[in-house]
């Protein structure tokens, strides 16, 4: 027999989650320090540096609205792709021949690079916050119909036999089955999402808006503002691991409400 091995507790886990991140740090600082010997520059890139312009950053305000508007260019992203990849994703879970006939074409599309798109994006929508959006929604879609799908095809069907035999509605189905049996399935493409969309979204930033902080990192470059730029970087980091958490922390609920079946 194998060994059980205890899982740590919270506190363990924080514990070896900040060492890990210390190491990260001290990383950080030996490869800055080695760099300066042939680029002068690399000094602004240093933790301390770095650390010193956030703190400076956030103290005088200056990414509140960059924060603000990037974190709102993701939700309305994700919701975009909520409205697509939630309805087509419990199409194709429900009918086979809808599946093989759009699997080799969704799957072509999805090994595209929404960044890839961003030339069209621009010709088509013009400047503006319009093709973030539509790069966005395109990168998080895809995670949710594939999702969406896979939590379908492993509902358990003795409860649509019971529904039908009640003499339910597809209504009924639709929201009191169906629904809450994929929300799960929906809830980790979110997850996923969320981190396609976060990656996605600094690039998309930097096609000619004034705001976010894909903006604001090109800003600092031009500007050679180094650590004000790492700062970002950093923020960027503290954000998406924030917003991950969340995504997790909700699935998590969910797997564990007690009205859950």
């Amino acid at each position: 027999m194998y060994p059980i091995t205890k899982q740590p507790n919270i506190s363990a886990r924080f514990s070896l989650g900040m060492g890990g991140l210390l190491i990260l740090i001290a990383l950080w600082g030996l490869g800055t320090s080695w760099l300066e010997s042939n680029i002068s520059l690399a000094s602004l890139l240093s933790p301390a540096e770095t650390f010193r312009s956030l703190y400076e950053l956030l103290a005088q305000n200056q990414l509140t609205l960059h924060t603000l508007t990037s974190l709102q260019r993701v939700l309305v992203g994700l919701g975009f792709a909520l409205l697509i990849g939630v309805p087509v994703g419990l199409a194709i879970g429900s009918s086979r021949a809808l599946e093989n006939s759009t699997s080799t074409a969704f799957q072509f599309l999805r090994m595209i690079s929404p960044l890839s798109w961003m030339p069209i994006a621009v010709m088509v929508f013009g400047i503006g916050d319009a093709p973030i959006y539509f790069l966005l929604s395109f990168a998080a879609v895809w995670p949710i119909i594939l999702n969406t799908a896979s939590g379908v095809k492993q509902l358990d069907p003795r409860w649509l036999m019971l529904a039908k035999s009640l003499s339910a509605t597809r209504k009924e189905v639709l929201l009191k089955i169906i629904l809450p049996g994929v929300l799960g399935h929906i809830l980790t493409g979110v997850r996923l999402a969320i981190g396609v969309i976060w990656i996605v979204l600094v690039p998309c930033e930097m096609l000619g808006v004034s705001s976010g902080l894909g903006y604001f990192i090109l800003d600092t470059r031009d500007r050679l503002a180094y650590s004000e730029l790492m700062a970002v970087i950093v923020l960027i980091g503290a954000l998406g691991f924030i917003l991950d958490g969340l995504a997790q922390k909700l699935y998590q609920h969910w797997v564990h409400s007690p009205g859950k079946a």
